[in-house]
C-alpha cells in the first residue's frame, strides 16, 4: 500500500516532558486511520506536528507522497493538502456558510471587491459535492452543532484536501447528527480523502475506522486493520489494563429514604427554544445514583437548571419531607445540591485559575477568618482532594487550562464534593475524556454513593447511563415516559421509551 502521509521516529519534547517518544504514523488515502489513547497519550500534540502548529524535535522524518518535507506552519499544511478540524469549532457566528468556507481567500471582481455571487456558487458547488442541505448565504450562528461541523468540512474540501483530521467530531452532536457526520466521513473516503478520526466512543471506533493506531504515554503502542481488533484489546493497549479492571461490578447503595421528591415540576415559561418541561415527577433515594436518558431536546438539562434554581420553574421540590424554595443557584446549594454542568469550560471551571482557586470557589469560606483566606489550610485541603479524587496535576497552582479532561472533570466533581453535598447533580460526566478516565469518573461517583450521597446522572451516552445507575428515567419531550428498574434498563426499552 502507497502512504499519503508518513511520520517516522517523530519526538516532541516540551519542558520537562517528552510527549511524543519516536512515534511512528502511516496514513493512505481513501481510508479512515483511527487515532486512539488516553487523554495525555499524545494524539494532540502529534496532530499538531501533523498540521504545522507544532515542529517535532530533530531526528524524525514525515514524508508526504513519498517526499521527505518539512511542514512549516498551518498554512503549509493545508497547501500540502492536510486540514483539521478542532473539537472546539473555528466558524465565525456573524459570517455567511459561504463567508466561512472562504473567509481569508475570498474571490474578487475586477474592481477587487468581494465577488459575492462567485462566492455563493462556488460554495454551493462545495455543498453539492458532499451533498449537505446548506443556504450558502445563511448566516452560520443559526446552525446547529451539527450543522456548524459540516461547514468546516467543506472548508476542508474547498482547499481541496487529501487528508482530514477530525478531532472527536461528535463530541457535542446528537445521535441523528452523528449518524449525519458518519455518512459524510464516509462519502469522504469514497472520493480518495484520508481522514485521520479521533474519538474516545468506542461504537464509532469500529463502525467507520479501517485502521487504528493506538498511542500511550507519548509510544506507537500497536497499528493494524480494525477488522483485528476488539474492544478489550483496544482498551488494553490505551491503558494497559483489562477491561474487567476498569470497569467493575455494579454495587447498588440506595436506601429504601427518599431524600428528594419533585412532583409537577415544568418550566414556568416555556418558549420555543429547548424542550417545554412540564409535569415531570420522580422520587431520589439516599445512596442511589439515578440516571436520566433523553435524546436532545428531551428536556434532561433543563430539568437540572430547574432543580438547581437557574431556570425559572413551577412545581415542587421536597427535601426530608419538607417543602423547599429554590429560585436561584444560593438556594440549592443551601439545601445542599451541587451541580456538576455539562459545559465543564464555560460553566463549570475559570481556565486562567490554578487547580486550588478553582477547587475553593464553592467554598472558600471555609478557609476564611475576618474575610482573611488562610492559604495553607485551603491548599492542603485542595491536595487531599488531588490525592483522594487521582487528580493528575503537577501541583494545585497549575492552570486548569493545561489539564487534560478527564482530570479537569475531576476539578469539577472536586469543587461540589468538597462542600458535601446531599444531592450531586452531575450532566455528562464523560463527554469528551477517554476510556480510562471515564472509568475512574464512575468509580469515584459510586464511593460517592456509597458514603451515603444521592447523585443525579445525566448523559446522552446510554451505555453509561445503564452501567451507573441503579434506576433509569427516560425523557421525551420534556416529559418523563418511563422510570426502569436496573434489571429492567436495557437499550432497547430504554430507546423505546425515549422515542416511542
Amino acid at each position: 500500500m502507497s502512504f499519503f502521509l508518513e511520520m517516522h521516529g517523530i519526538t516532541k519534547t516540551f519542558p520537562g516532558v517528552k510527549a511524543l517518544n519516536r512515534v511512528d504514523l502511516q496514513l493512505a488515502r481513501g481510508e479512515v486511520h483511527v487515532l486512539a489513547g488516553e487523554n495525555g497519550a499524545g494524539k494532540s500534540t502529534l496532530m499538531k506536528i501533523m498540521t504545522g502548529v507544532y515542529k517535532a524535535d530533530p531526528g524524525g522524518v514525515i514524508k508526504v507522497d513519498g517526499q521527505e518535507v518539512t511542514i512549516k506552519d498551518p498554512v503549509h499544511a493545508r497547501t500540502l493538502g492536510v486540514s483539521i478540524i478542532y473539537q472546539e469549532l473555528a466558524v465565525v457566528n456573524n459570517l455567511t456558510v459561504a463567508e466561512n468556507i472562504y473567509l481569508a481567500r475570498e474571490p474578487l471582481n475586477n474592481l477587487g471587491m468581494i465577488d459575492v455571487r462567485k462566492m455563493n456558487a462556488d460554495a454551493a458547488a462545495v455543498l453539492a459535492e458532499l451533498e449537505m442541505n446548506l443556504d450558502p448565504a445563511r448566516l452560520v450562528g443559526g446552525l446547529s452543532i451539527g450543522q456548524k461541523q459540516m461547514v468546516e468540512i467543506a472548508r476542508a474540501i474547498s482547499y481541496r484536501s487529501k487528508l482530514i483530521i477530525m478531532d472527536e467530531p461528535t463530541a457535542s452532536l446528537s445521535h441523528h447528527e452523528a449518524t449525519t457526520l458518519m455518512r459524510m466521513v464516509k462519502k469522504l473516503t469514497a472520493q480518495n480523502i484520508g481522514v485521520v478520526y479521533i474519538s474516545h466512543r468506542l461504537d464509532e471506533i469500529f463502525e467507520i475506522g479501517d485502521r487504528v493506531t493506538v498511542l500511550r504515554d507519548g509510544m506507537t503502542v500497536d497499528s493494524r486493520p480494525i477488522a483485528e481488533m476488539t474492544r478489550e484489546i483496544l482498551i488494553r493497549k490505551m491503558v494497559d489494563r483489562e477491561m474487567s479492571q476498569l470497569f467493575g461490578e455494579h454495587a447498588s447503595h440506595a436506601s429504601d429514604q427518599i431524600l428528594m421528591s419533585v412532583k409537577g415540576l415544568g418550566l414556568k415559561r416555556p418558549t420555543v427554544q429547548g424542550a417545554r418541561v412540564s409535569d415531570v415527577s420522580f422520587d431520589l433515594h439516599k445512596g442511589e445514583v439515578l440516571g436520566f436518558f433523553g435524546l436532545v431536546g428531551s428536556g434532561r438539562t433543563e430539568i437540572m437548571e430547574m432543580i438547581f434554581g437557574s431556570r425559572a420553574s413551577v412545581g415542587t421540590i421536597s427535601i426530608d419531607g419538607k417543602t423547599v424554595t429554590i429560585r436561584e443557584p444560593s438556594q440549592a446549594i443551601e439545601q445542599g445540591i451541587g451541580f456538576v454542568t455539562e459545559d465543564r469550560k464555560e460553566l463549570g471551571l475559570v481556565l486562567g485559575m490554578s487547580v486550588r482557586e478553582n477547587f475553593s470557589l464553592t467554598h472558600l469560606s471555609d478557609y476564611c477568618k475576618m474575610d482573611v483566606v488562610n492559604r495553607k489550610r485551603e491548599t492542603n485541603a485542595c491536595v487531599q482532594y488531588i490525592k483522594s479524587l487521582g487528580i493528575k496535576t503537577p501541583s494545585p497552582e497549575q492552570k486548569v487550562l493545561n489539564l487534560s479532561g478527564g482530570n479537569q472533570q475531576k476539578v469539577v466533581i472536586a469543587k461540589w464534593v468538597a462542600r458535601r453535598p446531599r444531592i450531586l447533580i452531575v450532566d455528562e460526566p464523560t463527554r469528551g475524556i477517554d476510556v480510562g478516565a471515564k472509568a475512574e469518573v464512575h468509580t469515584l461517583l459510586n464511593k460517592l454513593a456509597s458514603e451515603g450521597m444521592s447523585i443525579i446522572v445525566v448523559s446522552s451516552d446510554l451505555p453509561e447511563v445503564l452501567a451507573i445507575s441503579d434506576r433509569v428515567v427516560v425523557l421525551k419531550e420534556g416529559r418523563i415516559t418511563g422510570v426502569l428498574s436496573r434489571a429492567d434498563a436495557t437499550q432497547e426499552r430504554v430507546m423505546l421509551a425515549a422515542t416511542g
